[in-house]
């Protein structure tokens, strides 16, 4: 793990009702003694306003699972980074592999709603990662950089984000990389975020994703370059999320 203070994102998807504010709230308890980790939950965007407001005055943040990027405008359906914020929300996660996969999108648009989540005050969370026949033929490292250079604008360089690496054929399937394969991703990855920003990219937290579980996080997080977790459905029950959280 990186010398700073490792980032835990717990993406909950479409997943969560108001019967769910209270593991937000057990998380929220949970962290309150865990200084050198930061932590967010990112729930589906109708539970945002009320666990702001279950979770307000604790250490634990807020994010969305996605945005427009305009600030408003006829895009029914759709919500912008201005509108995340107003609920409550510090942070965003964006190019989600589900995301580029099933709604086609590029990294040229993700880069666009990164500049939106700038614009507003959001922290992003820039997800990549290769599937599981990059992988076999050897084009991890292209295509993971490649995803890099393109969803990441200029100006980020002066804000703070962080890059989620999750390879797309350990998530949700129970299935990890080995250490060294992990390693080897996020040091290509810390590599082209120095080449793009220079010294400013020696900052932004790495994180990985895909298939994270208490009984395998600290194993993950002693790796070089991993700056955190982005948590899938381990995020969902407080009890397990905080055990990666401990994990730290």
């Amino acid at each position: 793990m990186s010398s700073s203070a490792a980032f835990i994102v717990g993406n909950w998807k479409l997943n969560g009702t108001g019967q769910g504010l209270g593991q937000i709230r057990s998380i929220a308890e949970g962290v309150q003694d865990a200084p050198s980790v930061r932590v967010a939950i990112c729930p589906p965007a109708t539970l945002l306003s009320r666990a702001a407001q279950v979770i307000q005055g604790s250490k634990l943040s807020l994010g969305g699972q996605d945005c427009h990027p305009e600030i408003n405008g006829a895009f029914t359906g759709d919500i912008s980074a201005e509108m995340l914020a107003d609920a409550g929300a510090q942070v965003v996660i964006l190019g989600h592999s589900e995301r580029r996969a099933a709604y086609g999108e590029t990294n040229t648009l993700v880069a666009s709603k990164v500049s939106a989540a700038l614009r507003a005050g959001l922290e992003p969370i820039i997800c990549v990662g290769e599937s599981l026949t990059q992988r076999r033929s050897g084009e991890a490292l292209r295509v993971v950089v490649g995803q890099v250079v393109g969803s990441l604008p200029s100006e980020a360089a002066h804000h703070r984000f962080a890059v989620a690496y999750e390879p797309v054929w350990a998530i949700g399937t129970g299935l990890t990389p080995t250490l060294n394969e992990i390693e080897e991703v996020h040091l290509a990855i810390r590599s082209a975020l120095k080449d793009i920003f220079g010294p400013a990219g020696l900052r932004p937290p790495i994180l990985y994703g895909g298939s994270v579980k208490p009984d395998n996080a600290a194993e993950i997080l002693k790796g070089q370059e991993v700056g955190g977790a982005l948590v899938g459905g381990a995020s969902l029950k407080a009890e397990d999320f905080l055990a990666i959280v401990g994990a730290v």
